[in-house]
């Protein structure tokens, strides 16, 4: 059902994730964008200003539909859009591939989204051999499913967007077992993960929120003009379901009566 979202009170809003099909054709530059992201996109060639402006279209859009604000007053912060300028208060997160885009909207800091195609094969094998933990590799090995490396793949870049750290290095910051119960290194309380399938892409999601782990809310962003900041068609993908993954931190490492004498001489 077409409409816009009921999250418009920053105090209340659930986590949200909007996604867009960016257009086959190419458009004009469009005027809406504000001068630093014009800066941006002057240099870039014709695909990837596409899917710049796209995302930065669905953002806009995006902020519309939690806000109630004309998409044409809304605007990220300057360098990677983690968070609106206007209306101030909203945290963001991107994911583009393939010519999809999500948004991921929350009040709240610690948000991360990740989308992935389903129909594209990859040698996932070998990411997760050379990435992954042993028993993520033993599972995921033996189950030989692409759509469960997809699940482990995107809820770890989702986890490392939403603690704000890159992939290198970091892959393994996040276990997930086979059963989808997940370990984060974060000491901090209250993440939360989920993951659904919609347009034929895997997406996840991770938020950090103390009231609860109720399942982000879906919506599908139509429109096929991208040269002007109209408001699109929001329409809810409330029949899509999240599965919720439990998510706890890895016990604090328990002092050794060796290191407690070593700092005691020190």
């Amino acid at each position: 059902m077409a409409g816009t979202s009921n999250d418009s009170n920053p105090e209340r809003a659930r986590v949200s994730v909007w996604l867009g099909r960016q257009p086959l054709e190419p458009y004009d530059f469009p005027d809406w964008l504000g001068p630093y992201e014009q800066e941006v996109a002057s240099g870039m060639a014709t695909g990837r200003l596409m899917e710049f402006v796209h995302s930065r279209w669905l953002v806009r859009q995006a902020l519309h539909g939690v806000s109630g604000r004309p998409p044409h007053l809304c605007r990220p912060v300057h360098g990677r859009p983690v968070a609106s300028a206007e209306p101030a208060g909203w945290h963001l997160s991107l994911s583009h591939s393939h010519g999809m885009s999500a948004c991921a909207v929350s009040s709240r800091p610690g948000l991360g989204v990740d989308i992935e195609p389903l129909y594209r094969e990859t040698n996932w094998r070998r990411i997760v051999r050379r990435w992954f933990t042993e028993e993520e590799q033993d599972w995921l090995l033996t189950r030989g499913s692409h759509e469960a490396f997809l699940k482990v793949w995107t809820l770890k870049e989702a986890w490392l967007k939403a603690t704000g750290r890159g992939i290198a290095n970091n892959l393994r910051s996040l276990r997930v077992s086979a059963n989808l119960e997940l370990i984060g290194d974060r000491p901090d309380e209250n993440w939360h993960a989920a993951l659904t399938e919609a347009e034929g892409y895997m997406i996840a999601a991770v938020w950090q929120d103390e009231s609860g782990d109720a399942a982000p809310s879906l919506h599908r962003v139509r429109g096929s003009d991208e040269a002007h900041l109209n408001p699109a068609e929001l329409e809810s993908l409330s029949e899509q379901p999240w599965v919720i993954c439990p998510l706890r931190q890895y016990p604090q490492p328990r002092e050794s009566g060796a290191d407690s004498n070593r700092r005691r001489e020190a």
